[in-house]
């Protein structure tokens, strides 16, 4: 027997730790002391596929290649697979692989019975932006938490945008897609809205204004594409083929590759919606769908504390629902802590030194590791394309040892489909006639604009009737003006004869006289004075 064969051999030992009983998944021959093993397999066990996992390695150390050689196997197993196409090189994986000198030459390597094969898939794309069936949500059902992701808000503003999303489903106002969310903000800031909010804590114009300046921003991307419906149903990525086989479902992204926050930030309601939907199964046999996250670093950056929370807790918890998430970057360290400490499966390609960062993040690398034999700060600055560490959660959940593995080759294409066949399997597929064409129904911005319209209306008729009333009254007092003027030009009548008695000079001093001794007599009656007798 020898050594690497050997039971107490450092080889047989980590052999021994992936020698599972129930259905694997085979991702390559172990490597020792400078030399490929076929004869000591290192597996991956189907029911610990939900515990998540991690892919990482420098540029073009192979790990699309990693991913595409496990989503095969999922496939082959029944097990429905997402893949977020980056950079346009995945949706090989629906064609059978071409055999050359490489392929074949692995497969001799690692013990490999390899055999063209393409698996079936469905394409999306975000917003129909590119070739695949587009894929929508609403604002409403994106939320706050991530719609701040993407506005670039801070917890201030997030907060302020989740009282506004608050008031929207309170009054009914469904938000649909970004005018609708505008014309709240908008409304909520104008005099007839202010006082909405006003019980609730209210919204400063400052903060309205920040939130109306992203969302401008956001659309100028293009990213009003996304949003609307109708919404895309993630149960869709739950399916199997006639064959049985799970189905590849290939999110198409190079269009958008240059808004990684956008489709980051998308991938994770991709992720929420299906942990809202789904329910509580516990451990299974196999995962209902495992969901690989390409290019994870750029979900974290610059990410508020509410949205790494929000993502923790779906990784923690996602999994009770028979969901795996493998994140695939370069580094682990890309990959907050709390998040990392969640994922069990492990694949490492090479990682490179140049610099001192470099040097640092390798430290850090090997520490997340457990014990083992080899040098991995040695090994893991060696390993060519397409090999890695690995240590995975055997079927009880223990840890496996780290084993240095040489990868087998995918089965199907290793690059894109051309255009032409790509844009024939999105047409032919039966979800195309269901999600393709866009659907504009009544929402918030359609209730607010006839709300606001009435209200104009309104106003404007009050105005008018003002005005009339107005220009009555100024008619009226013109009128009155008139008469009067008219009043006082109007020729004198004769005198009749007692008014011309009473106007004589003789009649005037009789009265005078007459006047001069009455008055005598009332004064003397009002202060007391009696009438002299004669």
């Amino acid at each position: 027997m020898s050594e690497s064969t050997d039971p107490a051999s450092p080889a047989g030992r980590i052999a021994a730790g992936y020698a599972f009983t129930g259905p694997a998944l085979d991702l390559g021959a172990l490597l020792w002391d400078g030399a490929c093993r076929p004869d000591l397999q290192i597996r991956i066990p189907l029911s610990m596929l939900n515990r998540h996992g991690l892919v990482a390695g420098a540029t073009g150390t192979g790990k699309t290649k990693t991913l595409q050689l496990v989503a095969e196997q999922l496939s082959a197993n029944g097990v429905p697979v997402f893949l977020a196409d980056i950079k346009g090189d995945v949706s090989g994986i629906s064609a059978p692989g071409v055999a050359n000198e490489k392929v074949t030459g692995r497969a001799a390597d690692v013990a490999q019975d390899w055999e063209a094969t393409g698996y079936p898939c469905e394409f999306y794309a975000l917003g129909g932006i590119g070739t695949g069936i587009p894929v929508r949500a609403t604002v409403t059902g994106f939320g706050p938490v991530l719609m701040s992701k993407v506005l670039q808000l801070n917890q201030t503003q997030e907060q302020s945008l989740g009282l506004i999303f608050h008031y929207a489903d309170s009054k009914g106002l469904e938000l649909i897609d970004l005018k609708d969310l505008r014309a709240v903000v908008a409304f909520l800031v104008s005099d007839q809205g202010k006082a909405e909010l006003k019980g609730i804590g209210g919204l400063s114009t400052v903060t309205a204004g920040v939130i109306l300046r992203a969302l401008t921003a956001f659309e100028q991307q293009g990213a009003g594409e996304f949003f609307g419906e109708p919404e895309f149903d993630t149960s869709e990525l739950l399916r199997t083929a006639p064959d049985g086989r799970g189905l590849v479902s290939v999110l198409e992204l190079p269009a958008v590759q240059d808004k990684p926050q956008l489709f980051s930030t998308f991938l994770m309601w991709l992720l929420a919606d299906l942990y809202a939907d789904l329910p509580e199964v516990g451990d299974v046999e196999q995962p209902k769908l495992v969901f690989f996250f390409d290019e994870a670093h750029l979900l974290f950056n610059g990410a508020s504390k509410a949205f790494l929370e929000s993502i923790t807790q779906t990784v923690r918890l996602i999994r009770s629902k028979a969901i795996g998430i493998f994140f695939v970057t370069q580094t682990p360290k890309d990959v907050p802590a709390d998040v990392l400490a969640q994922l069990g499966n492990r694949v490492q390609h090479a990682l490179r030194a140049f610099t001192p960062d470099d040097a640092k993040a390798l430290k850090a690398t090997v520490k997340t590791f457990p014990n083992s034999p080899y040098d991995l700060e040695e090994l893991l600055t060696g390993l060519g394309t397409g090999e890695a560490v690995v240590t995975v959660l055997s079927e009880n959940g223990a840890p496996t040892p780290v084993a240095a593995t040489r990868l087998r080759a995918p089965q199907s294409r290793m690059g894109p489909v051309e255009p032409a066949a790509l844009e024939q399997a999105v047409k032919s597929s039966p979800l195309y006639s269901r999600y393709a064409e866009a659907v504009d129904r009544e929402s918030a911005y359609e209730k607010i604009s006839a709300e606001q319209a009435a209200a104009e209306a309104q106003a404007e008729a009050a105005a008018a009737a003002a005005a009339a009333a107005a220009a009555a009254e100024k008619q009226a007092k013109e009128h009155a003006k008139e008469g009067q003027k008219a009043a006082r030009g109007a020729p004198k009548p004769d005198p009749s004869l007692a008014e011309q008695v009473v106007g004589s000079g003789l009649f005037r001093s009789l009265a005078r006289s007459v006047g001069t001794q009455l008055g005598r007599e009332i004064s003397r009656s009002l202060f007391g004075t009696a009438k002299r007798r004669r």
